[in-house]
This record gives C-alpha cells, sequence and structure tokens, in this order.
C-alpha cells in the first residue's frame, strides 16, 4: 500500500491536512476533505483550499469543519472489522470531513475540484476564513478548538449595525450569566471601545444566590494558567475595578439596612417611597405577571393610576389622599380597597363602566400584593435619603439583588428599573454612553404569550434600544419560550449546554445538525456563538471568571470598598455628609 503524500507548493495557507474528494459532491457553500495519513482534522477546525480560473486567477474557498467521519474502505459487512484487524482483508481506515464554507475570496462561487489540496488554515488565512480581517473592532470573546483568539465584531454589539445579544442554556450548566460577565468585562478592558469605554455603564440584575455581588473582588482560585488565557486575548486577568451594589431595604427594619448576608460594606439600599409610587404611575408594576395583563381589571389598574398621581400629596414621606395620612404600603392598599368597595367612591375609582366583579378581582390582587411589596413600597423611611437605582449616577457596573426578594417583587423592580433608565436614555438623545443590560431569565419577563407592563418595556429595548444606547444581554434556559421580536432582534445569539427537547426547537435553526447534538455535551465553558457575518456559529471557550463568582471565591475587599465601609459604619461621617447622603446636617443617620 503505496503512502499518501501531500505536494505543494510553498506558499501555501496553512498545514496541508488532505485533499478535496471526489467520491462526495463539492458545492460552493459544502465540501468534503479526505484526511490525509498521518495528519486529522477535528470538529471547528478551520480549512482553506484553492482553484484557480481563467480570467480571474486563484480563488480561495475557506469553511469551518462541522462533520468528521472514519471508516473502513474495502469492507462490505460489519463483521469485516475483525478480520480487517487480523490482517485477513485488505482495507485501509480513511477519514474525511465535511467542511462547511465560510468565506470565499473572490466572491466567485465555484466548487473546489476533487484532489485539490486542503489545509488547516493559520495566521492571516485563518482570520480571513472567518471574517476576522473584516471587522474594524475585534472584541476578544474566547479561544477557538485551535487554541487561538475567537472574536466578535463590536458593530453588531453596540448599535453601529446591530445590538443585543440573546444567551440560552441549562440552568448551572451552561454557564450564561459568566459568559455575559466576560463579555462586559471584554468591552470595558479590550481597548476595543476606545474614550467611549471609560463612560460605557452596565446594570446586571442578580437574582441567584449572591453570586454576582463580589465582581470588584480578586477570585482566590485564579492560577497562572488562567492569567495566560487572559493574555493571549490581550487582556488582564482582573476584577471589574467600579462595582455599585444594591439591595432591597431589609423588611421590619426602620433604619432601611440593605438585605445581604454575605457582602456587608459597600452596598446601597433600595426603595420607594409612596410618593414616588404615586406620582411615577408605578401601580401598574404590581401587576406585572403576562397572563394579567388579559384580565379586563387591567382598565381599573389604570383608573387607579391615574387618581392616584392626581391627588396623592407627598408628606414627610407618606402621602396624604382623601385627606388621610398613609405612611406604608399596607394602609395605601386597605384605603384603595375601602375606596373601591364604597358605593359612593367606587366610579369616582374605577371607572363607571366596570362592573363589580371586575373590581373584585383587581381588590384581590392588590390585597395579596401588600406581603410581597411592602418592604420596597414605603412610607416610614426619609424621602431625601438616596435610596433609588441609577446607573447615571452609580459606578461602571451596578449590581441590583434579587436574590431575596419573592417573584411578584422582583418583576416590580426589574420592571419599574428598567422603565427609569430607559426613560431617562430617551430624554438624552444620544446613544451614548452606552448601557448595557444584563437580565437572566428572560422567559419570565418577557414570555412568549401574554403581555405585561416589563414586557413592553422589554420590547421597546430590544426594538428601539439600538439607536438609544440600550443594548440587551438576556439569558433563558428556553429561548423557545421567550417573545419572538426580542430574540429576532438579537444580533448576537449564543448558546451553551441545552436540554434535548429544547436543542430541536426552530429557534436553534442557525446551528447546523452537528452542532446541534454538541450542545447536549458542551462542558461549562463552551459556548456556540453566532454572529451575522459568519454563517457558522464558531465554538468558543472563555477563560475562568479573573473576579469572585460567589463569596467563597472573594479575596479581599478592593480599597474603594473599604474607604465606603468607613463613612457608612462612622456616625460622625454620616452626619456631617449631608450632600453625600441626602440627609441635612441635623437628621439622624438611622
Amino acid at each position: 500500500m503505496t503512502a499518501r503524500v501531500l505536494r505543494v507548493s510553498e506558499e501555501q495557507p496553512g498545514t496541508p491536512v488532505g485533499r478535496v474528494l471526489g467520491t462526495e459532491d463539492a458545492s460552493p457553500l459544502t465540501f468534503w476533505v479526505a484526511v490525509a495519513e498521518g495528519s486529522y482534522l477535528q470538529l471547528d477546525d478551520v480549512v482553506v483550499t484553492q482553484r484557480p480560473l481563467p480570467d480571474i486567477g486563484m480563488v480561495t474557498i475557506a469553511g469551518v469543519v462541522t462533520s468528521v467521519r472514519a471508516r473502513h474502505e474495502g469492507a462490505s459487512f460489519d463483521s469485516d472489522v475483525f478480520a480487517i484487524a487480523e490482517g485477513m482483508l485488505p482495507a485501509q481506515v480513511q477519514e474525511a470531513a465535511e467542511v462547511t464554507v465560510t468565506r470565499v475570496e473572490p466572491e466567485v462561487y465555484v466548487p473546489p475540484l476533487p484532489g485539490a489540496v486542503a489545509f488547516r488554515a493559520q495566521g492571516e488565512s485563518r482570520d480571513s476564513a472567518l471574517s476576522f480581517d473584516r471587522m474594524h473592532r475585534r472584541l476578544p470573546i474566547g479561544t477557538g478548538r485551535d487554541g487561538m483568539p475567537v472574536y466578535l465584531n463590536a458593530d453588531f454589539l453596540d448599535g453601529s449595525r446591530g445590538a443585543h445579544v440573546s444567551i440560552s442554556g441549562i440552568s448551572g450548566v451552561a454557564t450564561k450569566t459568566s459568559f455575559a460577565t466576560f463579555l462586559l468585562y471584554s468591552v470595558f478592558r479590550s481597548g476595543v471601545f476606545g474614550g467611549d469605554a471609560v463612560n460605557t455603564k452596565a446594570l446586571i440584575f442578580n437574582v441567584k444566590g449572591e453570586d454576582l455581588l463580589f465582581l470588584d473582588h480578586q477570585n482566590t482560585r485564579l492560577d497562572e494558567r488562567t492569567r495566560a488565557q487572559y493574555h493571549k486575548l490581550g487582556l488582564e486577568a482582573a476584577p471589574f475595578p467600579q462595582v455599585s451594589v444594591f439591595a432591597p431595604a431589609r423588611a421590619g427594619d426602620p433604619t432601611g439596612s440593605p438585605d445581604v448576608a454575605s457582602r456587608l460594606t459597600g452596598v446601597d439600599p433600595f426603595y420607594w417611597t409612596l410618593a414616588q409610587f404615586c406620582t411615577d404611575r408605578l401601580l401598574p408594576y404590581v401587576f406585572a405577571d403576562a397572563d394579567d395583563e388579559r384580565q379586563q381589571y387591567t382598565m381599573v389598574v389604570h383608573s387607579v393610576t391615574a387618581q392616584l398621581a392626581k391627588h396623592a400629596v407627598p408628606t414627610d414621606g407618606g402621602i396624604t389622599l382623601d385627606g388621610f395620612r398613609i405612611n406604608s404600603y399596607e394602609q395605601l392598599v386597605d384605603h384603595l380597597v375601602e375606596q373601591l368597595n364604597d358605593e359612593d367612591t367606587r366610579g369616582v375609582w374605577s371607572g363607571s363602566s366596570v362592573g363589580i366583579g371586575t373590581i373584585n378581582a383587581f381588590a384581590r390582587r392588590l390585597i395579596n400584593s401588600k406581603r410581597d411589596l411592602a418592604r420596597l413600597i414605603r412610607g416610614d423611611l426619609p424621602e431625601r435619603r438616596a435610596h433609588s437605582i441609577s446607573t447615571a449616577e452609580s459606578a461602571q457596573v451596578t449590581v441590583v439583588d434579587l436574590h431575596n426578594l419573592p417573584d411578584r417583587a422582583q418583576r416590580f423592580v426589574v420592571g419599574v428599573t428598567l422603565k427609569t433608565e430607559f426613560e431617562r436614555k430617551e430624554k438624552a438623545g444620544s446613544p451614548k454612553p452606552l448601557l448595557f443590560v444584563v437580565l437572566d431569565e428572560l422567559n419570565k419577563y418577557a414570555p412568549r404569550d401574554g403581555s405585561s407592563p416589563i414586557k413592553d418595556v422589554l420590547l421597546d429595548i430590544a426594538e428601539r434600544g439600538r439607536s438609544l444606547g440600550v443594548v440587551l444581554i438576556g439569558a433563558q434556559q428556553t429561548a423557545s419560550e421567550v417573545e419572538r421580536r426580542i430574540v429576532a432582534n438579537s444580533a448576537i445569539r449564543v448558546v451553551g449546554r441545552l436540554d434535548p427537547a429544547e436543542a430541536g426547537r426552530p429557534e436553534y435553526g442557525f446551528l447546523p445538525p452537528a452542532q446541534r447534538q454538541r450542545v447536549l455535551l458542551a462542558k461549562p465553558g463552551t459556548m456556540f456563538v453566532g454572529q451575522p457575518e459568519i454563517p457558522v456559529p464558531l465554538a468558543v471557550e472563555f477563560p475562568f471568571p479573573a473576579w469572585a463568582t460567589r463569596p467563597s471565591e472573594a479575596g479581599p475587599a478592593p480599597r474603594a470598598t473599604l474607604a465606603s465601609m468607613v463613612s457608612a459604619t462612622d456616625p460622625f461621617a454620616v452626619v456631617g455628609s449631608g450632600a453625600r447622603n441626602g440627609m441635612a446636617d441635623d437628621e439622624i443617620p438611622f
């Protein structure tokens, strides 16, 4: 048996690995390569071949390996494998790889010819095959199977040509949030965004444990190998330098201290005063379940909202309504229910054409909200004390902790915060500085069916956020359950490990068949990233986070946090810092 030798010229775009098959059809979009003896091709390898054309010259055809097979040539039956292994039957092993074309240069779409030498692309030929050379702003997002950097075109992230990211995968295995934070870190620290990166902000909602409360702490598990991975991507392995953490005010605590357990420094409480609740028309966000908006009682919601905005008078943190002083959310709910049950005032609050059954449905749901929202809507805390979530007045990264809140309260916080931030960007009238919003469990806030105030805000961000500089990074276990328009408006689609049933959904049609099978086995840290300029999603491995992802990994608190801890615990510093804390010098700081 003669050895299969590849003879090529000195000028070649990479390492020769085989020849284009002649027993399989080659097209301008896909072709097969017979792997030479002593060589191999694996999934995700980048392959390039060439074809000379008259009057045009050399056409380079490049692509990514999407399938690999090996078989005995000369065998007729399954049992022949034993005879071949014992040398009793002549046959030879042949490997072949399917290549999906990613680029043709120049753009003359002809198939490669059988027998043409195929190369494993390296250096400039690899960058050209994956269109990295076309990217004026290459954002590093990890490394490929060949260990070389993989890039994202920043134009499709910041709104220049597209925006928004959709990340899907099984909870706890797909590392969706870790990839989202690494993407943000690359935006802030890679230098791709130039001077704009300094003013770019991120708003992250933490919904699981207290894992995202330590982004500004060094990860104690960071080793030299991981540092080398960051350096290969042109990044420094370090935590986020500027992080503000907001947590809900503790229930029943008259001081309004933040409800956190593991991080005790550098955390600010958030809540809304009764006056804000009324004047800012926040009542609809109490009824934030998608199914609720389809019910008739939403007419009562809007009527009551308008009456509160019109008649509520702010009074020392609380409000005065219909001549009554109200100091808590529970008192407000009881007063509204009483007005709706009174025949003399019912029509004023609900409207004249609403039936009693609809009013009762509204009242029942409003009463049920008291337990969940009483800690967030307060009349017992100073109105002038800083208590609002605002990325404009916060650090580069703002983390809003929701994990201690029940589902209804989480919806309220997400809806109101997104509404406030989006309205602020609308008033600014400029897409700069950019605001990235990271929201996990997107299928809960913007489900495919029904309507709700939160879903309306998220749809607005997906459809108009690009022009206003608001970029949504949404994560979910099941993209098939997320509103279609949000997924459709996501220029970047990322998939980690998926459930088998979910992988078969049409939302993952951008994945080739082999990758649909591979996502069932993907290990943590491996993502398949689809972007507009590359027809095949790329398998990406991103490095282990350099910042703490859970309390047990957190190193010493950064200096900025220690400084805020001193001022927050020194009563004299608090009393004497009215401008900073929103209090007059003679107020008691408790």
